[in-house]
């Protein structure tokens, strides 16, 4: 049974929680404590799947509770509940908790939000890795992207067009600007995944802490990258496939999910050269040494891919599910219960018809693993509504075109 532990230092709300939350006791092993500091210690007892709690307590906040859970119980997912949305609190939260909630908060909204949290557990069924990926506060985001960031919002007269380009060239500005404005604090009627929308939305001064803040991204000069995984590189690979499934998409009302499907589809590999870069090389090393694709090799060592680490991370951050699917199944989408041309099947065509046409890199890193093969069989089977050379003339050789403005 699945353990949930709920935080907040005001008794009534917490026996309230406890009382609407009567009926999920029988899926979780529920335990509600009245301070942070008995959550530590619950923490250090035995091992939660979710931890909830309230922003503002005394003595220790809900931040910094957070921050004892990632670094003591990363494996645990952390959830926000919180009346208070103030930039400055968010900004504090943005690197340490997967989901907000706002106060108040329906019972069944709740558990709607726990239980998908848990459900994503399943895409990553070895706990060492779920304990990877919950360990990440920030992603590596490229030096020449961040500093063109920081420089375009200083200016008085940039628009929220620029400020979305130089946000949708490098992946993980692109996903955390993502994380934060789906978040419950902006209390969206449907999640955004448009990134000039996301802009506006956030608005520049938002934009600009987080351009600012140490916490919430790295520099990729620190992290040891092997080679044919260098950053320019994975994310000039990244705008290509964006590019190619928006170009597959046309004018389908889902062509800008799947841009941003394509964007984000190996934003596993960020986690995995940021945490374990040498395991990273292991994979290299024995996709090169077998012949195998680095999907398989991948999954020889770490117990999982880059597919699925990029899809658990994304959906602890709230993104939509389509773009998850899309992440997760890029490499096999025909593992996904697929009846028609979909983000998924834009996002893996582009990213087939790009592995045909870029030049072998020498380490399989976009070899694929697809069993059937993406080809025009698989087109027919979803009622695509072009051949296999009307898919190649779109995405063309190597996309090289900037992604439209998202």
């Amino acid at each position: 049974m699945k353990r949930v532990l709920f935080v907040d230092d005001e008794p009534a709300l917490l026996e309230g929680l406890r009382r609407r939350l009567y009926r999920a006791q029988a899926k979780w092993e529920m335990t509600f404590v009245a301070n942070a500091a008995l959550a530590v210690a619950e923490l250090e007892a035995k091992p939660y799947d979710v931890i909830v709690t309230d922003m503002r307590m005394a003595r220790m906040d809900g931040a910094q509770l957070l921050e004892i859970a990632s670094d003591r119980s990363p494996q645990t997912i952390r959830i926000v509940l919180s009346g208070y949305s103030e930039e400055r609190q968010v900004m504090r939260l943005v690197p340490l908790a997967h989901q907000y909630v706002s106060k108040p908060c329906e019972a069944d909204r709740l558990e709607q939000v726990v239980e998908r949290c848990l459900q994503l557990q399943e895409l990553l069924q070895e706990p060492r890795i779920r304990t990877t990926v919950g360990r990440i506060r920030h992603l590596p985001a490229l030096p020449r992207v961040y500093a063109r960031l920081r420089q375009a919002i200083a200016r008085e007269d940039v628009s929220a067009a620029e400020v979305a380009d130089i946000v949708s060239s490098d992946s993980a500005v692109a996903a955390k600007v993502l994380h934060v404005v789906n978040s419950a604090f902006f209390r969206l009627a449907r999640p955004i995944t448009r990134i000039e929308q996301a802009v506006v939305h956030l608005g520049f001064n938002a934009i600009r802490n987080l351009a600012l803040s140490a916490e919430v991204f790295c520099d990729w000069s620190a992290i040891s990258v092997p080679a044919g995984f260098e950053p320019e590189q994975l994310q000039a690979h990244a705008r290509a496939v964006a590019a190619g499934a928006y170009a597959l998409a046309g004018d389908l009302p889902w062509a800008s999910d799947a841009m941003l499907a394509g964007l984000l589809h190996d934003i596993g590999y960020w986690v995995m050269l940021q945490q374990c870069s040498r395991e990273m090389e292991t994979a290299v090393s024995l996709s090169a040494q077998k012949s195998i694709s680095l999907c398989r090799a991948e999954r020889t060592v770490f117990g999982a891919t880059h597919a699925e680490m990029g899809a658990y991370l994304l959906g602890l951050w709230g993104l939509p599910y389509p773009i998850l699917e899309a992440v997760a199944f890029h490499h096999r989408p025909t593992l996904a219960a697929q009846s028609e041309f979909d983000v998924l099947a834009a996002v893996a065509i582009a990213q087939e018809v790009l592995a045909s046409a870029e030049p072998h890199r020498g380490n399989g890193c976009h070899q694929q693993d697809i069993e059937p093969p993406i080809d025009q069989s698989y087109l027919a089977r979803l009622g695509v509504p072009f051949d296999w050379q009307q898919a190649q003339e779109r995405v063309g050789p190597f996309a090289p075109r900037e992604p439209p403005d998202v």
